[in-house]
């Protein structure tokens, strides 16, 4: 595989085992500088793991993780990671809970209400400070999540089924507002989604994976204008890539 000057991540002949079964099986590909990849595939087909790995969770037993042209293989740090439960602290407030790697990293207490406040509108959680977790809506909650993954300020964003616990109708409010925003932090985001519709909607190419043992078997560019919304997906082209994502699955 020949990958080219300007990828933000590239994944080299990964192999991971578990016990005496393959979970990845000769994994290549790569992500350009602030691309929007999906990673779609049957359940239980390593596609968690795959992230593990890029994330440095879990060392391979072969291959290599790349990230700005250099081997990062088995180190943590570099990538803003968020997971399927939205993981925010009970006891803090939505403020804290959001304001955390700005206090990680040492921010004066004046610079992170600043950033805060902009911020915070962005995502429609003005209002919400001094709230708790338990007082948020799903949708609430996993816009404060993901704030939280992009104030690591890596250039990189790993989402794992980010809008996967959400009923329906907040789901789709979720991906057209992800639509709305994410060209405004310029991140590359490589994320895992079970919804072909979202992944049409929201990526510029989306990968499909096999069952186990979990291999590549598709690479496709979405090439539908931008930027989206909800109503292309009755296009024909839409359901189009629809059709060819569902075939390979």
């Amino acid at each position: 595989m020949i990958f080219s000057p300007n990828n933000k991540l590239e994944v080299h002949n990964l192999q991971v085992y578990l016990d005496q079964l393959t979970v990845l099986h000769h994994i290549n590909l790569e992500v350009k500088n602030n691309e929007y990849v999906s990673l779609v595939g049957p359940s239980g087909c390593g596609k968690s793991t795959l992230f593990n790995v890029i994330s440095g969770l879990i060392r391979p037993d072969q291959g290599n993780i790349i990230i700005d042209h250099t081997d990062v293989t088995g180190k943590t740090g570099l990538v803003g990671y968020m997971q399927q439960k939205d993981l925010l602290l009970p006891w803090f407030t939505i403020f804290d809970n959001i304001a955390l790697p700005l206090k990680i990293r040492g921010l004066h207490d004046s610079i992170i209400k600043k950033k805060m406040e902009e911020e915070l509108i962005l995502f429609g959680l003005d209002g919400f400070q001094t709230k708790y977790p338990i007082e948020l809506s799903g949708g609430m909650k996993q816009k404060a999540a993901l704030l939280r993954t992009i104030l690591c300020e890596k250039d990189i964003l790993l989402l794992d089924e980010p809008f996967g616990k959400l009923d329906a109708i907040t789901r789709k409010k979720m991906q057209d507002w992800m639509m709305k925003i994410k060209h405004h932090f310029q991140k590359t985001i490589f994320m895992i989604t079970h919804d072909i519709d979202e992944a049409i909607f929201l990526s510029d190419r989306i990968i499909v994976m096999s069952s186990l043992p979990g291999a590549i078997i598709d690479s496709i560019m979405i090439d539908l204008p931008k930027p989206r919304d909800l109503s292309i997906q009755t296009s024909i082209l839409f359901n189009e890539y629809k059709k060819r994502v569902m075939e390979l699955l």
